[in-house]
């Protein structure tokens, strides 16, 4: 039955189904905008593609080896690795916003803190191991799950630009640390990007991210899906880690040593530095492209093709000798190294619904902190002790590849 206006009134306003679906779609891409600059300031870009930057300046300051420097990252990394499956846990039990607003104001802060940097190594390590324990609230895995609740048909697209923060700060970051520090030294350099966290990620992150409150089908519903025990006893859920194990390993072992393996080989260093700066554009085509793929074609068989091309590009770095085949391996690569970070939340959505969605996500960030220090280690030792990064390369080539074909052991997604 009709409603009928009371005599001198109006009809009540009313919103069609339209415009409720295009505000809520509205919002939606807020939240990704908000997660995307929020990403772009997190443990996973500003600390990561800033590290190497801040190496020689702290080493020079206090007469710090690299190796002590060096300690701090692998501190953090191991934090990382430990905390993962908690902050998940938090994430699947409050709302995002909860857990990510502290954890980017911490981390802020805390990188910020780097400004007032004594003699001691234990001050420098004790920041590190801070920012390792708050780091991934900051990342992708902190705003995934609230982004998951805005797309269904294009949770892909969704997901992969808010991954592509990160690799804007891969692209930005380098260069932007390098200007500040040559300007204003280092301790300056450190207060500059903290506060950038604190002005650009924070305020976003407080004003626009949040779960969709009118998400009702299972795809999209926090409270449907597998739990943790399911998901960990699931052959699928394995298949997925071994393959982000493989795959990690072989990536970063690769990409830190990249300058002195092409300088080795005679690549002059502002042309090695060139390639690695490719990585992160490559890294952001790959989340981009990676992204529009996932919401047409079959996940696992985006992932075989995409890791397969990064298997080939760690191939060819086995034998390069010139930049511009160096640049096509680095390119390569990284467009495995983008595919490689949409896949894994992708593939767990779509699994294992979100009821637990970010616990077991803090899983796959343990296994991926493991490789991801492994992989480094594994390649120094090799150079030690034969003088060439070579066969070790062809090994990890052989493992990316592995790593793409477990993606064709993966089932249909679960209705």
């Amino acid at each position: 039955m009709k409603r009928m206006p009371k005599e001198g009134g109006a009809l009540p306003n009313t919103v069609t189904p339209e415009a409720d679906f295009r505000e809520s779609a509205a919002a939606g891409w807020r939240v990704v905008t908000a997660a995307y600059f929020g990403v772009m300031m997190s443990f996973g870009s500003l600390l990561v593609f800033s590290f190497s930057t801040f190496l020689k300046p702290l080493s020079a300051a206090f007469g710090w080896s690299r190796e002590s420097v060096s300690a701090s990252f692998g501190f953090a990394a191991l934090t990382i690795a430990v905390c993962s499956p908690i902050i998940g846990r938090l994430l699947d039990r409050y709302p995002p916003r909860r857990i990510v607003v502290p954890s980017l104001a911490i981390f802020g802060l805390s990188f910020a803190s780097l400004g007032f940097l004594t003699p001691s190594l234990l001050h420098l390590y004790a920041v590190f191991i801070l920012m390792g324990i708050v780091g991934n609230g900051s990342t992708q895995m902190g705003y995934s799950r609230a982004v998951s609740t805005w797309f269904i048909r294009r949770r892909g697209l969704a997901m992969s630009l808010v991954m592509a923060g990160s690799a804007t700060g891969a692209i930005i970051f380098p260069p932007l640390v390098q200007a500040l520090i040559d300007r204003y030294g280092w301790r300056s350099a450190y207060f500059s990007l903290g506060a950038m966290t604190l002005i650009l990620g924070l305020p976003l992150t407080v004003a626009f991210v949040r779960e969709n409150p009118a998400a009702s089908s299972p795809a999209e519903s926090t409270t449907e899906g597998f739990t943790v025990a399911q998901g960990i006893r699931s052959p699928a859920f394995w298949i997925i880690v071994c393959s982000l194990f493989l795959g990690a390993i072989s990536v970063n072992g690769a990409l830190t040593h990249l300058s002195p393996l092409l300088t080795d080989r005679g690549v002059p260093a502002h042309r090695a530095a060139l390639v690695a700066s490719s990585l992160g554009f490559s890294g952001f085509a790959g989340r981009l492209f990676t992204g529009f793929l996932l919401d047409r074609v079959f996940g696992p068989r985006v992932g075989l093709y995409m890791l397969g091309a990064c298997a080939l590009g760690v191939l060819l770095l086995s034998t390069v000798a010139s930049t511009g085949w160096a640049l096509t391996a680095a390119v390569l690569i990284g467009l495995g190294l983008g595919a490689e970070a949409d896949l894994t939340p992708y593939l767990l959505t779509r699994y294992f619904g979100l009821r637990s969605f970010s616990t077991l996500y803090g899983f796959t960030w343990t296994a991926y902190a493991m490789a991801g220090a492994l992989g480094p280690v594994l390649m120094g030792k090799a150079f030690d002790a034969t003088g060439s990064y070579q066969a070790l390369l062809l090994l990890l080539a052989g493992a990316t590849f592995v790593s793409a074909a477990l993606y064709l052991l993966l089932p249909r997604y679960p209705d």
